[in-house]
């Protein structure tokens, strides 16, 4: 078998300078130092890299990354270090915490009939933005489709998130989960949330397949596992990732209740406490009593119309006619009423948080 490794190839003007610096400060091995009479060329070993460093090479000093779990056990706490032969060095944690920016409240209106452009995302997945500015980064909402059915070409990886939900809008689509068992087929009308770094994978999808992705915060880091295959040996449905469970809702085992708002009805996904809080996903019907004025304190208030249509009456704004594929979000505070609702309309609400108040208003 051929024995393959990579180096990086760094410049130096004086290479007894900088052998203290990566062996003592960074804390790296010295493997080789040539000639012996006058060294002019080493090479360092550390952190997942092979450095090699020449007198007078023809290459740039570089930026050097090394990510710790504590990174303030490295180089005596310093985060940003030049080394003599001027390579800057940045010491960062390793998974870096997941910040929630600020909401930037707004009323959105996102209709399927504006041909918003489908972009090709990760996997060869169809992405068309639902909530286009995002709240100022807090929130991306995702109608996902995959047009040709059969394997997904995805691999197990994870989610630095602080909430995803993928619901399954048309047809269905094979999972597999860390510590849930074997693939599963998600089907229209259920879903699953992604707590924080759970593992999992796509493996293959009916025709014409398409789901609506939330996520908290909007730009959030995926990562490859490529050690972990899946499915786990073992079974853990009360596992908690960073305090939330998996959820996989179906609904042919849920029970509608009352909604929050008069006129609906509604079935809980179970989100709200499996997430302890964090956030609630409803599918709401109407109820054929009359809608009355509202507002609410929720941080964010997105929904997504699945099938009917209904009339999205708003403060100050004109009124809006919403059919299957268009999606909203309402700001705190801001008074609306949805009438008008066909006997077959279906919307999804999601909540941030899971817990909130609903105001009638005169």
């Amino acid at each position: 078998m051929q024995n393959i490794r990579a180096e990086i190839l760094l410049p130096t003007d004086e290479l007894r300078d900088d052998i203290p610096f990566f062996t003592k400060t960074l804390g790296m091995r010295m493997d080789e130092i040539f000639p012996a009479d006058d060294p002019s060329e080493a090479v360092f070993s550390g952190h997942g890299v092979r450095l090699r460093v020449r007198k007078g090479a023809d290459a740039s000093p570089g930026v050097i990354r090394i990510l710790a779990d504590d990174p303030i056990l490295i180089a005596g706490g310093a985060d940003q270090l030049v080394a003599p032969n001027g390579t800057r060095i940045e010491i960062k944690p390793l998974a870096a915490p997941v910040v929630m920016p600020e909401t930037q409240h707004a009323f959105v209106v996102r209709k399927l009939a504006d041909e918003a452009p489908w972009i090709v995302g990760r996997a060869g997945m169809h992405y068309r933005d639902l909530i286009p500015d995002r709240l100022g980064g807090s929130i991306i909402a995702s109608h996902i489709r995959i047009p040709d059915g059969g394997p997904v070409p995805d691999m197990v990886h994870f989610h630095s998130v602080g909430f995803q939900l993928i619901f399954c809008y048309k047809g269905w689509v094979d999972l597999v989960y860390e510590d849930q068992g074997k693939p599963f087929r998600l089907h229209a009308g259920n879903c699953v949330i992604q707590p924080p770094e759970i593992r999992h994978r796509v493996l293959y999808a009916s025709d014409n397949i398409e789901v609506i992705e939330i996520g908290v915060p909007a730009e959030h880091v995926t990562t490859i596992d490529h050690d972990m295959e899946l499915p786990t040996p073992t079974k853990r449905p009360d596992r908690e990732f960073d305090g939330q469970r998996f959820v996989h809702h179906k609904s042919e085992d849920a029970v509608w209740h009352p909604f929050r708002l008069t006129g609906f009805s509604s079935r809980d996904t179970l989100i709200e406490r499996n997430t302890k809080g964090v956030a609630g996903v409803h599918v709401v019907r109407p109820n054929g009593q009359t809608a009355q004025w509202t507002t609410h304190d929720s941080d964010i208030l997105f929904s997504f119309v699945m099938s009917g249509s209904m009339s999205l009456e708003g403060q100050d704004q004109s009124t809006q006619s919403l059919t299957a594929g268009d999606a909203f979000v309402i700001p705190p505070g801001f008074k609306t009423r949805y009438s008008d609702a066909s006997e077959d309309l279906e919307f999804l609400e999601v909540s941030l948080p899971g817990m909130f108040g609903t105001q009638v208003e005169g």
